[in-house]
């Protein structure tokens, strides 16, 4: 049999990455159970709160998702929610529900993921009513297209497909009534490393070219040339897990040139130690108050090979290069 490529048509390794959605849903659920931020919703997506999780994961979690937010919410702010949100990878993610709760809708919601994960998304919105009534509440009419591997609404949409192809993903946007006119947020967390170089180069490529003025925000591993990061490679390959992208992981200046080199105007980085040491310090020390941290070394190390980069472009001058922390 020939050999064939990870991550471009290996279905060993397309399984081990969408393994990764249940480990960050499930981390997520036990770091809520423990306070460290809240979230109603997560609770439909894991069944149980599942086995005790290190602290230092639990903090990491709190920065990733607080990071995430942080940015997220700032774009919000400057574009009057008069714009769009696509979730790349977005998995068992719900952010949608907490924007509905906190008032913060953008005008339409796109949520891309492989057809499998989509499935059982889309399966738990429908038979449990507290992710079904804010949907329905946001749309207008009485019926709504749900199928086994697509949502769509007036205000969240959600699709299946391969973001490796950029024909099939531009093609399933436009027809949901994405608008390249709107300003654009595109969210993605630990979902370009899985892909090679070139293939997430042509992914953030098409987003600068199809949007005037847009917003990327990319969580993922940072500095995995030392031996920390070789640890954390050989551990994911263990599962099946190669990361097919972590050369653009080298560095922040690697993250941030993939997206100056295909056509954004602006790019910043900034690795996750540094992004907990500015989040509000009293909610730090709220929560650094929840569980005994023994191993601060640990963290410390854990959270600068993660980083949150973020690059824009504002033809319609909103000011986008000013969202930072």
């Amino acid at each position: 049999m020939a050999n064939r490529q990870p991550f471009t048509d290996s279905d060993t390794a397309d399984e081990a990455v969408r393994s990764t959605c249940d480990d960050a849903t499930i981390s997520k659920r036990y770091a809520t159970s423990r306070g460290y931020w809240t979230d109603p919703y997560v609770q439909y997506f894991a069944r149980s709160v599942g086995e005790r999780k290190a602290p230092e994961i639990n903090r990491g979690y709190y920065a990733r998702v607080r990071g995430m937010n942080h940015l997220l919410d700032a774009f919000l702010r400057k574009t009057k929610c008069d714009c769009q949100i696509v979730n790349l990878g977005a998995g068992l993610d719900t952010t949608f529900w907490r924007l509905k709760d906190e008032n913060l809708m953008p005008r339409k919601y796109f949520e891309v993921d492989f057809p499998m994960i989509v499935a059982r998304k889309i399966h738990n919105i429908k038979t449990k009513p507290p992710l079904s009534k804010p949907l329905i509440e946001t749309h207008s009419t009485d019926s709504l297209l749900l199928d086994g591997h697509c949502l769509d609404s007036d205000r969240f949409c959600i699709i299946g497909t391969d973001l490796r192809d950029i024909q099939g993903l531009d093609e399933k946007l436009r027809k949901f009534h994405l608008n390249p006119e709107l300003p654009t947020i595109f969210l993605s967390e630990c979902v370009l490393v899985y892909m090679t170089p070139d293939q997430s180069s042509k992914l953030v490529n098409w987003a600068s070219d199809t949007f005037h003025t847009a917003m990327f925000v990319n969580y993922e591993q940072v500095n995995m040339m030392d031996r920390f990061g070789q640890v954390m490679i050989e551990n994911l390959q263990r599962r099946q897990c190669n990361l097919a992208g972590v050369e653009v992981c080298q560095s922040l200046e690697s993250q941030k040139e993939r997206f100056l080199k295909t056509g954004w105007e602006n790019a910043d980085a900034l690795d996750m130690m540094t992004v907990y040491s500015v989040l509000p310090q009293d909610d730090v020390a709220r929560i650094e108050h929840l569980e005994f941290l023994d191993e601060k070394e640990l963290l410390q190390q854990l959270l600068q090979h993660y980083s949150i980069c973020w690059a824009t472009k504002d033809k319609l001058k909103l000011g986008l290069s000013q969202v930072a922390f």
